[in-house]
């Protein structure tokens, strides 16, 4: 449910495959030890707010489906429904196959297995609010439209307009609709012989207005051989995070460095402990993740953490980690300072944050080194941070 709303899935995945060749349709396609639409399904089980999911497979592929999705989507009632001859067709037959009488819905193309949490909220709220929401990225090339005809070498196509780039769009999944809204506009589009290529088609064409929300060039659709290299790195279970930090000294404070109160005329000034090393640490482990940073999270307005021990506030990024299901495979930070010299607590450092983390000390490593007397670590007025994290979700090797 979404607030007193059901939120149904549909899974688009009804394709051929024609253009991805194999023995396979691209949906079926080995990614990281399971399915493209496998990874695309787990996406959806494991949102609390989705009541029902709806695969749409072609014919031949309907028991293999429903065998392979199981375990996925074992906590949410699944129905695997036999595609159309085209996208109309098949998402009607999602649409029949939807329980609910009302609330929202998503289409999801199955060979879209990286769509981020925060694209599938926008499109959510957006949809609750206007009815209709896609997902889009502004196009980066200039596009021409051409006239009819030629194609081949010796007969090329010639350029007939080249629209505003600025305006342009290109649209992704998922895309959300009010239940009803999109059983009417499918409906139409099938009396009307319309041929769609996307949800919204039908939508627009039926008088409504459709929201676009911001999408993410990295949620890329699986369409040739080509993009399974991509696909597989994207798949592989590992995330890159990079952080930094910088504070000045400040005479009245205690110098708090990964957790261990390093022994220093001087501390670092902050609205938190100003644990410099473990600020960057968080950094990096949200970018990784893609959830913001430690300002968005816990802004220096907010008196609740004045004072904090900046470790608090890594149990609380860890405690995020494990929920998205992801764990320490190894960081790497450095300190950038005159003085202290670090080396006499760099096996502290690296033992305190690594019991935060969860993981064990051999995965975490701290290096320090000076600017030769440049910039402001080298006039000793302050300390900066670099933290470089690999994620690795649990269960990979």
């Amino acid at each position: 449910m979404y607030g007193d709303r059901p939120l149904a899935v549909i899974l688009a995945a009804g394709g051929s495959g024609a253009r991805f060749g194999g023995d396979l349709p691209k949906q079926f396609a080995d990614l990281g030890g399971r399915s493209v639409l496998e990874a695309s399904a787990e996406l959806f089980a494991a949102d609390a707010r989705v009541d029902e999911i709806v695969v749409v497979v072609p014919g031949e592929y309907r028991d293999f489906a429903e065998d392979s999705l199981r375990v996925a989507c074992q906590q949410k009632k699944l129905t695997v429904v036999t595609g159309g001859a085209d996208r109309t067709a098949s998402v009607n037959a999602g649409l029949a196959a939807v329980s609910a009488a009302d609330g929202l819905v998503l289409i999801h193309d199955a060979a879209r297995p990286f769509v981020s949490r925060e694209v599938i909220d926008s499109v959510i709220e957006a949809a609750l609010a206007y009815g209709a929401a896609v997902p889009a990225v502004p196009v980066t090339d200039t596009i021409y439209e051409t006239e009819p005809g030629g194609g081949a070498a010796a007969a090329p196509r010639f350029a007939a307009s080249i629209p505003e780039r600025n305006m342009l769009r290109a649209v992704q999944t998922p895309q959300g609709f009010d239940l009803a809204l999109l059983r009417a506009a499918h409906q139409k589009a099938l009396k009307d012989d319309l041929r769609v290529t996307d949800d919204g088609m039908p939508a627009l064409a039926a008088g409504a207005r459709v929201a676009v929300v911001d999408g993410d060039p990295a949620n890329i659709k699986i369409t040739t051989p080509e993009d399974m290299p991509f696909a597989a790195l994207r798949g592989s279970g590992f995330r890159v995070g990079f952080g930094f930090d910088a504070h000045r000294f400040d005479g009245g404070r205690p110098l708090i460095l990964g957790g261990v109160r390093i022994p220093f005329e001087k501390g670092l000034a902050g609205h938190s402990d100003a644990d410099v090393l473990t600020h960057a640490l968080m950094d990096a482990i949200l970018g990784a993740l893609g959830a913001g940073d430690i300002g968005q999270r816990f802004p220096d307005t907010d008196d609740a953490y004045k004072g904090v021990s900046s470790m608090l506030l890594l149990a609380d990024v860890a405690s995020l980690m494990q929920g998205e299901g992801y764990e320490i495979a190894n960081c790497d930070m450095t300190l950038v300072t005159e003085r202290p010299k670090m080396a006499p607590h760099r096996r502290a450092v690296e033992e305190s944050l690594a019991t935060a983390l969860g993981t064990e000390p051999k995965n975490v490593s701290l290096k320090a080194t000076t600017t030769e007397k440049l910039g402001f670590t080298g006039r000793e007025e302050g300390i900066a941070a670099e933290a470089a994290v690999l994620l690795r979700q649990r269960g990979e090797k």
